[in-house]
């Protein structure tokens, strides 16, 4: 059985869980990180040496990174659904999830820890707003390419969509000022709609 030890609040646990999801994986969860702390004791640092959540074992396999622990089940488990059967279309679901990394995700942070996390007291109203307009930036292109397809690498749902759609959640509950992004918001309608989305994102505390 799959082991995935991490909180279920931290977006790149829900990454996972909501692949596991997908695929209808059993599977155990472990609090780990955050309030619940164990990151930082050898036990974890044995299996994670980042101190980072999530990790993944399965039979003695050890597996960190979120975006690597998806690619992973994808292939092992959802080879032709999840992971695209297609070269060209698995290379695009690849090349977002990078995306989600590189440009998506950076600008994004700032938000989060400073309207999420921080007293607003102690606000960096700056930075927030810097990020803001960079991931409104960054959305824009996430949209134009929703015109030329359903989901970000083809007509159906990939793991390339994983880690975009919960760049594109946190996005729609911390810019409420956003400009329409009609393809975006057409996309996001579906993905909302998946049992899996439902139970280990939308039911989770946003926090």
């Amino acid at each position: 059985m799959l082991k995935i030890w991490g909180r279920n609040t931290s977006v790149n646990v829900q990454k996972v869980m909501w692949a596991v999801g997908e695929l209808g994986l059993a599977h155990e969860r472990m609090d780990v990180g955050g309030s619940f702390g164990k990151n930082n004791e050898a036990p974890y640092l044995a299996m994670n040496p980042n101190g980072l959540v999530p990790t993944l074992e399965e039979d003695g396999f050890v597996l960190w990174e979120s975006n690597a622990i998806v690619r992973y089940l994808a292939a092992k488990y959802g080879a032709g659904t999840l992971e695209p059967a297609d070269a060209r279309a698995r290379a695009r679901a690849n090349s977002w999830m990078d995306w989600q990394l590189t440009v998506a995700h950076p600008p994004l942070t700032p938000v989060f820890l400073g309207l999420v996390r921080t007293p607003p007291e102690k606000r960096d109203h700056a930075a927030i707003e810097a990020g803001k307009v960079k991931t409104i930036a960054a959305m824009k292109i996430l949209d134009a390419q929703l015109a030329t397809s359903p989901f970000v690498a083809g007509d159906t749902l990939s793991m390339g969509d994983i880690p975009v759609a919960l760049m594109a959640y946190r996005f729609r509950r911390l810019v409420p000022e956003r400009p329409p992004l009609e393809h975006l918001e057409r996309w996001f309608a579906a993905i909302e709609q998946r049992p899996a989305f439902k139970e280990h994102v939308l039911a989770i505390p946003f926090v």
